[in-house]
């Protein structure tokens, strides 16, 4: 970042640059957020679904839903990686 600091000082263009990439970092931090946020609440949902209901899911749904989970938050750590190499 050193090198930033540098780029900032050298014209206003420069300044500009460098605001619009820390808030397209915010905003994309905080849109992976919002999706692990969802993931969660999805999750918290079912749960209350089935306790409510008095079933019980099978140890196979228990761990496709598992899987499934696992994926999403894997895509949502790949975007993430996908922005960190755009911006440096």
């Amino acid at each position: 970042m050193g090198n930033n600091k540098n780029n900032i000082n050298q014209s206003p263009d420069s300044r500009e640059i460098y605001a619009a990439k820390l808030a397209f970092i915010g905003a994309s931090i905080s849109t992976l957020g919002d999706g692990l946020q969802a993931i969660a609440a999805g999750i918290a949902l079912e749960l209350l679904e089935k306790s409510n209901n008095g079933s019980s899911q099978s140890q196979n749904d228990q761990s496709k839903q598992t899987e499934k989970t696992q994926k999403q938050v894997d895509d949502l750590i790949n975007e993430l990686k996908q922005i960190k190499k755009i911006i440096y």
